[in-house]
């Protein structure tokens, strides 16, 4: 599928998640079987686009294409300001945030908070679709939602077609609404509604944790591709396990701690050169308990592993555990995503 003059590898889509899709994460996940990986949410507040976090959600260096940057705002201003900033830099694809429901973002009346508020969506959709969607140089933008501000307050439909009316080129729909956060099951019915109610493509999201169910929500809903995240967290082969499902109706046998092993090493030491020692050793800790989810011993290793002071002493800790785990011949218990 293509977005704007855009040719993905297939459809299976990165979720942008604050604090886990950084740059040598989306570059792990195309290696494995992504075709698509947006970038950790932007503020569009000009205030924070010289800080170090604004400055490394930003960093592309080396990343293959194309380089989609998610924004996240208010302000129909500043957000078109930061479209053309990021574009400045590189981006490609501008992706707007009305999805996210944490309370730090939709207390500034961001993320899934603007759902409230249709025609403020319709300024900042066409406030930055003007500045970077249009003419030359221009690029494409796209949208992720939810499918309304609770149960009782679901306008997705009107979103949809509101963008596609404006020239937003995708559309991505996480199948809950903002009270519901990441509770229930994904409104799959939800999604091929609003399918069935634009021409531009639609992505569908939410709940997506095996090959199969990826089939399913293909077949369900319509959509033309789907988007993972908390299922690829620990586990990014699940894109090339589903891409094969998908191309060939068979499933690729389970990895071997060794592979898993190399994988995690590999993640680990990009994670410490983008990153540095302090900020390093702590952001991998997260990454480190989800590759070991469902091994034995796990949680205690976890425990001992969070006291290593350094980068170095903590990826050998993590060697030895799996070092021992091949000792005894033991395979990963993958754990289906809360």
């Amino acid at each position: 599928m293509n977005i704007g003059p855009h040719l993905l590898a297939n459809k299976l889509f990165v979720a942008p998640m604050a604090g886990v899709t950084d740059r040598p994460f989306r570059q792990l996940c195309k290696r494995l079987g992504a075709g698509y990986a947006v970038s950790e949410m932007v503020a569009s507040n000009a205030l924070l686009w010289k800080s170090e976090k604004t400055q490394r959600r930003a960093n592309h260096q080396g990343e293959s294409n194309p380089i989609a940057v998610q924004i996240a705002g208010a302000d129909p201003v500043m957000m078109a300001a930061a479209a053309k900033l990021n574009v400045d830099h590189g981006a490609q694809i501008i992706d707007i945030n009305m999805g996210c429901p944490a309370k730090k973002v939709c207390n500034v009346a961001a993320g899934s908070a603007l759902l409230r508020d249709e025609p403020l969506v319709q300024k900042i959709l066409e406030a930055v679709v003007q500045a970077v969607g249009i003419g030359p140089g221009s690029v494409p933008v796209t949208l992720k939602i939810r499918t309304g501000w609770d149960r009782e307050h679901k306008n997705a439909i009107a979103i949809a077609q509101l963008a596609a009316k404006i020239g937003i080129s995708l559309l991505t729909v996480h199948g809950r609404t903002r009270a519901d956060l990441y509770h229930g099951e994904a409104e799959y019915e939800t999604i091929a509604a609003v399918k069935n109610s634009v021409s531009i493509p639609v992505v569908a999201n939410g709940d997506i944790t095996t090959p199969e169910k990826a089939e399913f929500v293909l077949d369900t809903t319509g959509a033309d591709a789907i988007m993972i995240g908390r299922a690829a967290q620990g586990r990014p082969w699940i894109f090339r396990e589903i891409d094969y499902y998908l191309e060939t109706g068979g499933k690729l046998p389970t990895p071997e701690i060794s592979e898993i092993q190399n994988i995690m090493n590999d993640h680990l030491l990009d994670h410490y050169e983008f990153y540095g020692e302090y900020i390093g050793l702590r952001t991998a800790r997260k990454h480190i308990g989800w590759y070991c989810k469902g091994l034995r011993d796990s949680h205690t290793f976890r425990q001992r592993m969070n006291t290593a002071d350094d980068c170095k002493t903590q990826l050998r800790m993590v060697n030895d555990f799996f070092n021992e785990m091949k000792s005894h011949s033991d395979r990963l218990l993958f754990l289906e995503a809360a």
